[in-house]
Parts: C-alpha cells; sequence; structure tokens
C-alpha cells in the first residue's frame, strides 16, 4: 500500500468544521485496500431522496438547510427546537401518541451525525444514487411477498404486537441490530453509527458496534473460488452468506441467503434469489468509499445502487451489551396475558 501526500480540504457547516482528503495526489495500491481502523458512517442522510429535494449534491449551504429541517427518531424539527418538556407534573404522552417518551429523552442519547453524508467530498441527499432519482424502483406488483410489519409505528407509538416472543421486532429481541447497521448494505442509524474492520489473508471481519454484531466474511483468489466455497442456502443466516474477493485495489463481497425474518425487517430488502453486492475501498486516507447494489427482479424493476463512505474516529468500540429482549419481553408478555384474562373475566 503507498499514499502520496494528498490535497486537505475544509468545510464548514453548521458551526463545525470538516476536514477531508481529496484524491488529489492519493495513491491507492493494486492490490488489497486497507481497510484496518476504527470507522464511522453516522450522517443525516437518508436511503432514498426526500420529496421536494432535487439532485444528488447539495452545495454545503442547501446542505445545512436541508439538516435543521430534518426530523429525529420522529421528533419534528420544531419540537426539537423547542425542547423537551420540563413540567414533572405532564406526566407520560398518552398511549399510541407520536410523542416518543417526552421527545426521546431530550435526545440526549441519539448521534445520528451532524450533517449529510459526505461522499468523495460532496454533500448527498440521498444514499441512492441509481437511479438518478434517489428512489428505490419497486415493482409495483412484487413476484414474491415478503412479510413487512409496520414496526415504524410502533417505534413511534410503542403500539405494536405481542401475542407472542416473534411479534416483537429482532432488534427489540437484541437478536441484530437495527436500522441495516450491520448490513449488507450497512448504513448508520440513530447512534452508534461505528464499525472496526480487520484484515487477515483469509478473511475481513467487520465488529458494528449496534447489538456488537460482527460481519466475517472469508476472502478468496477470485469472484469463482468465493462462490464455489458458499454454506449450503438452507443454514439462513442473519446477515446472510457473504464471501469476498479482491479486485484492483477494490474488496468486493457477495450476499446471498439471508434470513427472511430479518429481511422482513430490513430497508434493503431480498428475496431468495436476490443478491447484494458491496465494494470496499481506499478514496482517501481517511475515507473509505464503500457502496453496495441490490440485485432481485423479484421486488425491483433494476438492480439499484447506493454510495456513502466511513471517516476514522478517534477512540475505541465500547460493547453495546443490549439486554432489553432477556428483561423486557417477559414483561411484555406476562403484561399483555394478564390483560387478556381481565377483559376475559369481564
Amino acid at each position: 500500500m503507498s499514499y502520496s501526500k494528498p490535497l486537505t480540504i475544509s468545510v464548514v457547516l453548521m458551526g463545525l468544521s470538516f476536514s477531508f482528503l481529496s484524491n488529489i495526489g492519493f495513491t491507492q495500491s493494486t492490490e488489497r485496500p486497507d481497510l484496518e481502523g476504527i470507522w464511522t458512517n453516522a450522517s443525516r442522510t437518508t436511503l432514498t431522496r426526500p420529496r421536494g429535494i432535487e439532485g444528488l449534491v447539495a452545495s454545503p449551504q442547501v446542505a445545512e438547510q436541508i439538516v435543521t429541517n430534518m426530523a429525529i427518531a420522529g421528533i419534528s424539527a420544531e419540537n426539537i427546537a423547542a425542547g423537551p418538556s420540563i413540567d414533572p407534573e405532564t406526566g407520560a404522552p398518552p398511549a399510541g401518541s407520536y410523542d416518543f417518551g417526552l421527545r426521546g429523552y431530550n435526545l440526549f442519547w441519539t448521534d445520528p451525525g451532524s450533517s449529510l453524508a459526505l461522499v468523495r467530498g460532496e454533500f448527498r441527499t440521498s444514499y441512492v444514487v441509481d437511479p438518478p432519482n434517489g428512489q428505490i424502483p419497486r415493482l409495483d406488483t412484487p413476484k414474491v411477498e415478503l412479510q413487512r410489519p409496520n414496526y415504524g409505528s410502533r417505534y413511534l407509538t410503542g403500539v405494536g404486537g405481542n401475542e407472542g416472543p416473534e411479534a416483537l421486532p429482532i432488534p427489540e429481541r437484541c437478536l441484530i441490530g437495527f436500522g441495516n447497521t450491520a448490513g449488507p448494505g450497512m448504513m448508520g442509524t440513530l447512534y452508534n453509527s461505528s464499525y472496526q474492520f480487520i484484515q487477515t489473508d483469509d478473511y475481513v471481519m467487520i465488529l458494528v458496534e449496534m447489538v456488537h454484531d460482527a460481519r466475517i466474511i472469508p476472502v478468496f483468489d477470485s469472484a469463482e473460488k468465493a462462490r464455489a466455497k458458499r454454506r449450503p442456502a438452507v443454514l439462513n443466516q442473519w446477515l446472510g452468506d457473504s464471501v469476498g474477493w479482491y479486485e484492483d485495489g477494490v474488496l468486493i463481497v457477495e450476499t446471498i441467503n439471508i434470513n427472511p425474518q430479518q429481511m422482513g425487517q430490513s430497508s434493503v430488502p431480498i428475496s431468495s434469489n436476490g443478491k447484494v453486492t458491496e465494494k470496499f475501498s481506499r478514496f482517501a486516507e481517511n475515507e473509505i468509499l464503500y457502496t453496495f447494489t441490490v440485485d432481485d427482479s423479484n421486488l425491483y424493476s433494476q438492480p439499484w445502487t447506493a454510495e456513502l463512505s466511513y471517516y476514522p474516529l478517534d477512540g475505541r468500540i465500547y460493547e453495546y451489551a443490549c439486554h432489553e429482549g432477556n428483561y423486557s419481553m417477559p414483561g411484555i408478555l406476562a403484561g399483555a396475558r394478564r390483560l387478556e384474562a381481565e377483559q376475559a373475566s369481564r
């Protein structure tokens, strides 16, 4: 791996200074990219382009305006600006309201990023770059049906199914992280959008801070050898069956056979015949360029591609000890059975 001195560019946005290195003067090895280290992809950019916003790239001024008007965790920009309720007599919001627990405890625990995604020196209005309109090209009539429970409403209101353990969302059960942080199609979320990349001769391991997911990807000499070493399809693993190889300084990871339960709650769903192809490369000394392409003719009218970047993160990743599923689920289900018994006895 060899680097020449890149050009440093600084941008000031929302009172914060961002410095990034352009690829001018940056030399990438034709061998495998050096991905080692701790990185973050936190940003306020969404997978698809919001309504009313034109174009993939935004100027720093427009990017600041977009972020200022964005909601966080279902809380509107107006309520964020208003701050939390400090009246101790206010009490909890009514069941089913969209107040998200008195405005999310003042949002102190969220860390979604302070700007739109900065990718190759450009502020992006969507992760989707193809199609150019920034939208996912879903089929009007999918050829297969994925069970897509409306967990967004449950998240915002606290009202949802409780007929059994399976009715609770997978992240709520602490099985895997939420928001597609671990992928395939790895994107930041409300907080803990941190990753550690470790490379050996035979594997790439990606440790995801959210729910301490870990992707252990075997790496082969070629795409042909990688595909020949796939696991049995019947396994249906969380995060799928991923295999990788290097081409011209790029790590390519191809994933199939993702667990159907995960797909029902994923923002990047594919059917049993679909695949997700991820590419990791070093755009600059302090930037990993990451793209993923989703190819599934059962759900989409064409393959579609998203693009984002990872930047170095100072410090270390701490254990995300998800415990809600261990402690909350018995109480939730026991409470639901008690209510049912009381209603039946009336």
